[in-house]
């Protein structure tokens, strides 16, 4: 009877523990985890273009870069160096474009490369190569297939290569086709000469292997053989049996999911302006296909919105195509006529929001497939199982956006249809992201192209993003008070910054500062380095339940920073009209010497600038509205300031259309339906988000940096002021630069040490405070509204010589209260008060205090008791003599 009952609370106990155990994994599954449970670990930076990643059977990373680079990241080193270069042909948008590695690479060492031959014969080509070390066995190359293409006109290239769970690999072809037509709309211009600008010769002709994504099963031998269930069987009449999906028009990036075999992939499409009688605005795309078909381009987009058949020769419209039955009648066309019915795509979207679909944002374009993630395929014990993603991603599709700089994960069901789309890591800050994999250990890891277009970014990086499941690692912060010097050197570390989100945890820390050294659990150590050479310190922060985050600095010894000085009496922060200042700038060096004794005075760089200088440099200011918008929307995705990217710079903007009345209103509003044809052939995207108002504010902003004037400076001499326009609202800043590098002192090298000098106008916008509290920043008043007493504004290091008084420019209809100057802080020395009234200058006398400090602006108003009651508005701020 005993085990009767033992055995009924052993079973009872078993069940409960079930139940348990199936809602906890079930939670797991439909609860998004904490954002804070990931950590971005930055692996390399400074790439080259890169554009494709893979893994090696050891962890370490293989990253391509298009102008031929192939590139290994040591896992064990934490170093990225280059395997080999490939000779490619890198214009256009031409270069190493994909990479592969095979199924069986611990066995055979085979990759598989999609580049751009150098030379002259215009050729796509898919090759296989041994990488057993260091370099390429490029002797051993085994061409699989070859594309032809043309050379003569941009663009298209795609280029991603994947493998399916099954062995096939799947390629990644661009139309190859100039999209710069009239009106920028589906490119199928038929006229005689312009076969370049017809994607129905590429995309839609079931004969060529261009604007498609093709499928071959690679053989040993180095050859491929046509699988099974490819679009067209294999002898059908002008086709290409290697084509899966036709009708691409740039996928740039294709993924497929290891367990269905489902290919994915972004399409980028084309940049139209809303015309009705030729199509749909422009879209671009994420597809998903089960099955191989012609998904649509030249004639459909986004869910099958047909494009008319617009002649070029006479600019008219003929019908719309149709969906279930595309013909491609093009003189271009080599394949078949009747063409498989149109497919639409899963997601698409315009500039701007998507009524469709969610978290997509505005502005630029351009779709990233990432990979779908399938938590078993990855380490369940072990040191690397700690990265891994959660169950809560499991079967979810990746994607990113390169344009808009986000990732977004898709739910879909088990028919591929999608459910929901949401964001992944919305705070953190990515860079173009051109390829997203996971790794070996489950964590998820991106390449980041960086900010400019064809262009070696400093912002290119490749990071880890790893998810930890129970006790968080420590977020280790380590810094210095100074990182190079001369011998013996005594730097004062920091572990300030260094956090754990599990509150309750205790945190060590150790800090190695290389051989000979003895180690520190010291959180701030002060160390003094006596042997001239460069140092690797590392600390390493440990919580109580042994996870430990680590952070290196590298300190330079032997060489000290140049030190430059500029010399001149009189106020430090101010200009006034006229005002001359005889100035000496003095450089001096531990090792070099001085300008008197050891550096060529030639070698140094001086110069003075007038104007919006630094106008992109970022800063807590509230400039200008035109600035504000200019940063939160995605115009640094192809413009800089003086630096050609896939656009032209804000500077060549402004030369050009300075004193041109017509152009404030003309730019806005190309800014907002998109535009070509002035500098090149290039689109500019269109920003239909944007209202008149707010795209006249941005171009306002960028014709104003034509006022910039720069001049080089002698080292010495006598500059005066007198480059600015009366009016006080319209005055600029003057700065002065000057940089010097000196020679290095091996095994230490050189250093550059830049400075500047900046004198501001006497009268100097409210919201251009380098900081503030309790108020409210208005970009488009230009005004500083304290609606809290002891609300401030604050301006650091401003120099009283010779000023006497302060007026403020203000609006007090309806104010009262009294405002406070005061030094240092807050609550620091009262220099001055008034009393507010109904005058719109307020004036307080200072006294003449030669001092420099903070500057603090209060506003006292006990009786302040809402956000909303009408109190005090600044415009402007006086310094008077």
């Amino acid at each position: 009877m005993l085990t009767n009952w033992l055995s009924y609370f052993a079973g009872f106990f078993f069940f409960i523990l079930c139940i348990h155990g199936c809602r906890d994994r079930d939670s797991a599954r439909k609860t998004p985890p904490e954002t804070n449970r990931f950590t971005l670990v930055e692996l390399a930076k400074g790439l080259d273009e890169p554009m494709e990643l893979g893994f090696l059977p050891d962890g370490d990373i293989l990253v391509i870069e298009r102008k031929g680079a192939i590139k290994r990241y040591s896992q064990a080193d934490r170093a990225i160096s280059i395997v080999d270069t490939l000779p490619v042909f890198h214009g256009l948008e031409d270069g190493l474009l994909g990479m592969a590695l095979d199924p069986a690479f611990e066995r055979n060492r085979w990759i598989y490369l999609f580049y751009s031959p150098d030379g002259d014969n215009p050729i796509q080509q898919v090759s296989r190569f041994t990488l057993d070390g260091n370099p390429l066995a490029l002797s051993d190359e085994k061409k699989l297939l070859e594309i032809n293409v043309q050379r003569e006109e941009c663009c298209h290239s795609a280029g991603s290569l994947k493998f399916g769970p099954d062995g096939m690999l799947f390629i990644a072809v661009g139309d190859n086709t100039n999209p710069h037509n009239q009106g920028y709309y589906n490119s199928i211009d038929e006229r005689p000469g312009r076969e370049y600008w017809d994607a129905q010769r590429t995309a839609a002709n079931t004969n060529d292997l261009r604007g498609k994504v093709l499928r071959i099963k690679p053989e040993d031998d180095g050859t491929y053989r046509i699988p099974e269930g490819n679009l067209f069987p294999e002898g059908t009449p002008k086709t290409r049996p290697e084509i899966y999906a036709m009708g691409c028009r740039n996928p740039y990036r294709i993924a497929v999911d290891p367990k269905t075999g489902w290919l994915l992939w972004g399409d980028v499409g084309q940049n139209t302006i809303d015309d009705p009688s030729r199509g749909p605005i422009s879209y671009d795309e994420w597809h998903l296909a089960k099955e191989p078909g012609f998904f649509g381009w030249p004639y459909f987009a986004g869910p099958n919105a047909p494009y008319s058949d617009f002649d070029y020769a006479t600019g008219i419209n003929g019908p719309f195509y149709e969906a279930e039955k595309p013909i491609n009648n093009s003189p271009n066309n080599t394949g078949l006529q009747e063409l498989p019915p149109a497919k639409p795509a899963l997601i698409w979207y315009s500039y701007d929001e998507s009524t469709e679909f969610d978290h997509l944002g505005t502005g630029g374009k351009s779709p990233i497939a990432g990979p779908v993630y399938h938590r078993d395929r990855y380490p369940a014990a072990g040191a690397a199982a700690g990265r891994k993603f959660p169950a809560y991603y499991d079967g979810k599709w990746f994607i990113a956006e390169w344009m808009r700089d986000w990732i977004n994960v898709i739910t879909l069901n088990d028919n591929g249809e999608l459910i929901h789309i949401e964001p992944f890591l919305p705070d953190e800050t990515f860079y173009h992201p051109i390829d997203l994999q996971f790794g070996p250990d489950g964590a998820l890891y991106v390449l980041d192209y960086g900010t400019n277009w064809f262009a070696k970014n400093v912002d290119s990086r490749l990071v880890r993003i790893e998810y930890e499941a129970g006790n968080r690692k420590p977020i280790t912060s380590a810094g210095a008070d100074v990182t190079a010097g001369a011998a013996p050197l005594t730097v004062h570390f920091s572990s300030e910054g260094t956090f754990d989100h599990d509150k309750n945890d205790r945190l060590t820390y150790a800090w190695d500062f290389g051989p000979d050294i003895p180690a520190s659990s010291d959180p701030n150590p002060v160390v003094t380095f006596e042997e001239a050479r460069v140092y690797t310190v590392t600390l390493q922060v440990t919580d109580s339940e042994g996870a430990a985050a680590s952070q290196t600095l590298r300190i330079q010894v032997g060489n000290s920073p140049p030190e430059l000085t500029l010399d001149f009496e009189g106020n430090r922060s101010f200009y006034w009209d006229n005002r001359e200042l005889d100035y000496r700038l003095q450089v001096t060096d531990k090792e070099d010497g001085s300008l008197h004794s050891g550096i060529d005075p030639a070698s140094v760089k001086f110069y003075r600038l007038y104007g919006k200088a630094d106008v992109f440099a970022e800063s807590g200011a509230a400039t200008s509205a035109g600035l504000e918008l200019i940063l939160n929307s995605d115009c640094r995705s192809c413009h800089a300031l003086n630096e050609v990217s896939v656009g032209p710079s804000y500077y060549s903007i402004a030369q050009r259309y300075t004193g041109d009345s017509t152009t404030v209103d003309r730019l806005a509003k190309t800014v907002i339906s998109g535009g070509s044809g002035v500098w090149g052939e290039r689109v500019m995207s269109a920003h239909p988000q944007l209202t008149l108002e707010e795209a006249t504010e941005m171009v306002n902003y960028i014709l104003s940096i034509s006022k910039v004037k720069i001049e080089e400076l002698p080292l010495q001499g006598k500059h005066v002021f007198n480059l600015h326009p009366p009016e006080k609202t319209e005055q600029e800043n003057y700065t002065f630069k000057a940089a010097y590098t000196d020679k290095g002192n091996a095994p230490a090298t050189p250093l550059t040490t830049e400075r500047s000098w900046t004198f501001r106008p006497t009268q100097i916008g409210a919201i251009t405070c380098d900081g503030h509290s309790q108020c409210d920043l208005n970009a488009q008043t230009r005004t500083v509204r304290f609606n809290r007493d002891k609300a401030y504004i604050l301006f650091r290091d401003i120099d009283l010589t010779g000023i006497q008084s302060l007026t403020l420019g203000a609006d007090t209809a309806q104010a009262e209260g009294k405002v406070e100057i005061r030094m240092g802080k807050p609550d620091g020395e009262l220099l001055g008060q008034a009393v507010v009234d109904s005058d719109r200058q307020i004036t307080l006398p200072l006294g003449n205090r030669p001092v420099i400090g903070d500057i603090y602006v209060i506003y006292r108003n006990e009786k302040v008791k809402s956000a909303e009651d009408e109190v005090l508005y600044l415009k402007w701020i006086r310094f008077n003599r």
